[in-house]
């Protein structure tokens, strides 16, 4: 029997009806673990590399091709976004239609089919609204939403899938970033750029992310909370955290790698470059060095996992250097901006949330 939960609206509820809007499971002890949910959405592309009737199914394996592209030469490509409760009950996506352009683009880098950036809406809509009991309570997660677009029909010799597949699935994690308690401690790696120059860096290609395994792994070892990666040509500009995008503060200007195919254009970033400038700071897009790096008053991250995390020290070369964090801080104010966007706490006046019936 699950434990009853504070509703929305501060009324009191009975065990039976709180497992009609939840989940049985314990919410405060959630994590980002692996979480499976009721429901998955599936569509397949049509042989005019067109899509129609995508349906739900419930969750589970599926079967694929042993000759697919995906498996074997790595044709996918993935999206993150988060599904918010409010305060009062209510669910509600941030700028779905940022991530549907965004998988377009990286679609068309890898010569696949996509879905319109209606279809892609609506297949997150439902799919969300089909797992909408696993939507945590406000304050207490997020229900992440991973949209996969990949190579399913059979190829042999190098080629791109006659026929891809999107695939939408859903977990709820916690608000505390793969049990990030504070700032984040980043090691700056000068040998192992994340990203080259003609590659797929500039896209949420699935073959980006294996790269960095070994090294992260090895920072975390050592007690870093993630790589800060620096670029492959001349290794003195800073790029991408493993999965984030990274900005600069100094006095009044916040500065940001731009995205000229290395790095990738976050949804966090963009909205994050638009608030800043509605608060009154000056922001670049430039090439950032590590000498500016070490010399910042603050360092923070963006994305949709995430979301704004301040990182509290930056190592390179066996020096560590802090940074500012906490309250008074431009990273608090734009953290409570956006995520008061995100759950309903400030008006949307940008037009950004989509709400769920």
């Amino acid at each position: 029997m699950a434990t009853s939960h504070q509703l929305p609206n501060n009324g009191k509820a009975s065990n039976r009806e709180t497992e009609k809007i939840y989940a049985n499971m314990d919410w405060d002890k959630l994590t980002c673990g692996v979480i499976p949910t009721d429901y998955m959405y599936i569509i397949k592309s049509n042989e005019d590399r067109t899509y129609s009737n995508g349906t739900l199914v419930p969750f589970g394996t599926i079967d694929i091709n042993p000759h697919s592209a995906v498996i074997n030469y790595g044709q996918g490509l993935f999206e993150g976004m988060k599904a918010y409760r409010t305060k009062d009950g209510n669910v509600q996506l941030f700028r779905p239609e940022e991530n549907a352009l965004r998988m377009q683009m990286g679609a068309e880098r890898l010569l696949m089919p996509s879905p319109s950036v209606e279809q892609y809406i609506d297949a997150v809509k439902q799919v969300v609204h089909a797992n909408k009991r696993w939507v945590p309570p406000w304050g207490k997660g997020t229900l992440y939403i991973r949209p996969l677009l990949f190579g399913s029909g059979p190829v042999l010799g190098i080629g791109p899938a006659p026929q891809c597949t999107l695939l939408i699935f859903t977990n709820p994690i916690s608000n505390i970033y793969k049990g990030q308690t504070s700032a984040l401690n980043l090691l700056i790696n000068e040998n192992f750029p994340r990203a080259y120059p003609g590659g797929t860096g500039g896209v949420k290609s699935i073959s980006n992310y294996p790269l960095v395994f070994q090294v992260v792994k090895e920072a975390k070892a050592k007690g870093f909370s993630d790589v800060l990666f620096l670029d492959a040509v001349e290794h003195k500009y800073i790029e991408e955290v493993s999965s984030c995008n990274a900005f600069i503060v100094k006095g009044k200007v916040l500065s940001t790698a731009p995205t000229l195919g290395t790095i990738l254009p976050g949804v966090t970033r963009k909205s994050v470059i638009e608030l800043a400038r509605d608060l009154g700071y000056e922001v670049m897009e430039r090439k950032v060095s590590v000498e500016e790096l070490l010399e910042a008053d603050e360092v923070f991250c963006t994305g949709t996992a995430v979301g704004i995390s301040a990182v509290g020290s930056v190592t390179y070369k066996n020096k560590s250097v802090t940074f500012k964090t906490g309250a008074d801080t431009v990273t608090k104010k734009l953290y409570d901006l956006i995520t008061g966007i995100q759950t309903g706490l400030l008006e949307d006046k940008k037009g950004w949330v989509v709400k769920i019936d």
